[in-house]
């Protein structure tokens, strides 16, 4: 029996499903440090080292209860409550204390239809203006998230269809325990006698409703109240069955008995932590990998070890301003101890939403679209909460904590599967998807350990020195016929609306820019704008030979491969041919806009009408070809997915490998405020503060020996923020930016321009020295140190965000 259990095991390794008959043969022959090494495999591979937990405040609505559970001590009666129900001001009390301790769930737990079996508790929701409990929860998870945004997880207890579906448009996910599938367990004298709504097949039926309707939902086992070991088996079966048909468990909870006092089972004997880990690992054999699977933590405060042992992924719900009213004798843990004893079992803790991050990802087909645009704009890309409040773009200083992990000197230790990526990276292996993917889900020593060797990469490959180039952004129009979701920036011909009205700068205007950006001290000038429906392949020409007039020496940085693209269609030239025209004309580099996220899966979501990802690629690689260097972006943290991010970089890295065209890779962070996207709930709230240092850190590995330089947009990133970056492998600050204009319109806050002493400030702080710099990354053989300031033309009052 021990080889064909150690036969299943491998199979369950390699995902596959084990039969009914399969697992309790395992139940019954594996050795139990057989099972825990399988679910610790398992664990990993479908959670990597992160542990979860949600930070909840807890709103017990109700206490009142027709069953009479043999081991509850929540329900109680009426002579012992105040009132039947919280009143509307004592929730929103509650989940106020919440909202202000940085919760982001309200969990309502109640009693099951009181109604039926106290007359006090129907008289009270009729005084309410409520027939049924299913109502007023209802109604008070509405209250809660209009009033707080806290996203309600709803435990009423067992349902109908027709019940449900409210519950569904007003919370992130539902959650009924089905605790067991023993029958027996409802005789006389039993746990569940005299408990209508612990029948197993009602909260199966209520299960499968929740399947049916496409309700997110958590559920899980009681272990200890007098079930067998196989009769445990057969209710995870029984789960697994469900969420086979509909994919609907969110998340499993094993859950040990704990005997109180004022129960019939106050003498009744505890699970011991050895059977609470055999079930947790049983259940990790038999859902696999991606299943998240908990234990609440404060049942086993001294026990932790043995439960992340087994494979759980999840603390669950954690409280700092509320009891855990089911177990008040168990005091939720503090939760910077509970990251620090997480992160000594070699895991990290993150904070999630009530929705588990694989559920975020598919918000569509979970949540009501009014819920969905709450946690999206909540998320990370991973799927988990955003970890502070810093927003790009919107000058927000860096909380100290992330400051704290992003720029610790202390030598950090990666986890073994890590080190091993990065040692490659350091070799210049061009890394798998996979690889690249799994560095953007880091956390603790894992992140520390990422963002030092990008740095160290970064001091080998081009030194201490920070570069920067004293330019000129000029947006010659905003009038564009694209319509890119995520775009502040362009507008119609006659638009007047947001940051002001559309406009036009004739090649006259342009060049005169130029001019005054160069007696200002700029060696580049940089242009774009819109897709005029006016403008052809001439118009482009016509701007690069005004300004190479009135300035003969000025670099003409100009024209994303979107405008390229038109400009060569509209004349009927091939790609080839317009670029020789462009660069005869006097152009010397092409921005790297008009990426965005090069995976048309993202792309037909933000920019459908735009140039796919192969025309992008096909422009870079024509300009490469006829002389014209480029500098290649990525706009990060709207809809895509990590995933995404590595196909993108894995793209660039491999035409720079072919062209060795690209002077600099440039992450530029999605500024979200004005975004058309995110106005209609369809786009996250640009990336965190974590991501967006991170971005900078993997884009070193990625495309270490073929792009030496890493750029930091301070625009985006904000003073500190590019500081961040400098020390996690960026070398370069961009440019002094005069007139830019595009972040400005996205909602961006920090500014249109940075003079000289404004930038030695920043490489200052990392104590680093800063040298300008020509486009092409050549030194200026005499720097010019005129502060910019203002100029004497200022930008048109634009309302804009080009990507």
């Amino acid at each position: 029996m021990h080889n064909q259990s150690l036969l299943l095991l491998n199979q369950a390794r390699s995902g596959i499903s084990l039969t009914a008959d399969e697992v309790h043969l395992l139940a019954t022959h594996a050795p139990t440090y057989e099972l825990m090494s399988c679910a610790q495999d398992l664990t990993i591979q479908g959670h990597g080292r992160r542990m979860g937990y949600s930070r909840k405040v807890f709103i017990p609505l109700t206490r009142l209860c027709r069953n009479h559970c043999g081991y509850c001590t929540f329900a109680t009666s009426p002579k012992k409550v105040s009132s039947p129900y919280l009143s509307a001001d004592e929730v929103l009390e509650i989940a106020r204390a919440g909202a202000q301790t940085g919760c982001h769930e309200a969990l309502f737990t109640l009693g099951e239809r009181p109604e039926l079996r106290y007359p006090q508790a129907q008289a009270a929701l009729e005084e309410m203006g409520y027939s049924t409990t299913f109502e007023y929860v209802a109604a008070m998870a509405e209250l809660v998230f209009k009033e707080t945004g806290l996203m309600p997880h709803i435990n009423p207890g067992t349902m109908t269809r027709e019940e449900m579906a409210p519950l569904r448009k007003v919370s992130a996910s539902l959650g009924i325990m089905l605790e067991s599938t023993a029958e027996r367990l409802h005789e006389r004298g039993g746990p569940h006698w005299r408990c209508p709504d612990k029948l197993p097949q009602v909260r199966l039926d209520t299960l499968r409703y929740a399947g049916e309707l496409s309700v997110a939902i958590t559920s899980g086992i009681l272990i200890g109240i007098g079930e067998t070991r196989a009769e445990r088996i057969d209710a995870l079966l029984a789960l697994r069955e469900l969420h086979q048909a509909y994919g609907h468990i969110q998340e499993l909870i094993i859950q040990n008995f704990r005997a109180k006092a004022g129960t019939i089972m106050v003498n009744a004997p505890e699970p011991t932590i050895a059977d609470q880990a055999w079930t947790i690992a049983m259940a990790r054999v038999i859902f696999g990998a991606q299943m998240s699977i908990q234990a609440p933590p404060n049942l086993r405060p001294d026990e932790l070890t043995q439960l992340v042992q087994a494979g759980i992924n999840d603390w669950g719900g954690i409280s700092p301003v509320t009891l855990d009213h089911v177990n008040p004798e168990a005091a939720w843990p503090q939760i910077d101890k509970l990251a620090a004893d997480t992160a000594g079992f070699g895991r990290h803790l993150v904070q999630r939403l009530p929705l588990i991050p694989a559920y975020v990802r598919e918000l569509e087909k979970w949540v009501d679209p009014v819920m969905a645009t709450a946690i999206r704009h909540a998320a990370d890309a991973r799927g988990f909460a955003r970890s502070n409040d810093w927003y790009a773009g919107r000058g927000d200083a860096p909380d100290a904590a992330t400051v704290a992990l992003l720029s610790d000197a202390t030598i950090a230790f990666a986890s073994a599967e890590i080190a091993r990526i990065i040692k490659r990276a350091k070799t210049g292996e061009a890394l798998s998807e996979a690889e690249v993917t799994q560095l953007f889900y880091v956390e603790g020593s894992d992140l520390s350990a990422v963002v030092q060797a990008a740095n160290s990469l970064r001091k080998a490959t081009v030194g201490e020195k920070i570069t920067y180039a004293r330019n000129c952004n000029i947006n010659y129009t905003n009038v564009c016929q694209y319509r890119c979701g995520f775009c502040a920036f362009a507008k119609g011909s006659t638009a007047v609306n947001l940051r002001g009205p559309a406009y036009v700068l004739d090649a006259e205007q342009v060049a005169e820019r130029a001019q005054e950006a160069w007696d200002r001290g700029a060696t580049e000038v940089c242009m774009q704008g819109g897709i005029h429906p006016h403008y052809d392949g001439n118009t482009y020409l016509g701007l690069v030979a005004a300004v190479k007039q009135a300035v003969p020496d000025m670099h003409v940085h100009a024209f994303s491969p979107l405008e390229v693209l038109h400009g060569a269609e509209t004349l009927g030239l091939s790609l080839t041919q317009y670029l020789q025209k462009l660069y005869d004309a006097g152009l010397r580099s092409l921005p790297g806009t008009a990426a965005e996220i090069l995976d048309d899966e993202v792309r037909d979501i933000i920019c459908p009408d735009k140039l796919n990802t192969a025309q992008w690629l096909e422009v870079m690689e024509a300009a490469h070809g006829v002389g014209i260097r480029s500098t290649a972006t990525l706009m990060f943290g709207h809809v895509e997915r990590p995933e995404h991010w590595a196909r993108h970089l894995l793209r660039i890295r491999t035409l720079q490998a072919k062209t060795g065209g690209f002077t600099e890779f440039v992450p530029l962070p999605f500024v979200h405020m004005e975004s058309p996207i995110w106005h209609k709930g369809l786009a996250r709230s640009g990336p965190s503060l974590r991501e967006g240092v991170l971005m900078h850190a993997i884009s070193r590995l990625v495309l270490h020996t073929l792009i030496p330089n890493i750029q930091t947009s301070w625009v985006k990133m904000g003073r500190e923020g590019a500081a961040l970056c400098l020390q996690a492998g960026a070398n370069d600050l961009g440019g002094t930016l005069m007139y830019e204009s595009i972040t400005r319109a996205a909602g961006g806050s920090n500014g249109q321009l940075l003079n000289d002493p404004e930038l030695l400030a920043i490489t200052a702080s990392v104590e680093r020295p800063l040298h300008q710099r020509t486009t092409l990354y050549q030194p200026v053989s005499q720097p010019i140190r005129i502060p910019v300031y203002e100029m004497s033309s200022p930008a048109p009052q634009l309302s804009s965000q080009l990507g």
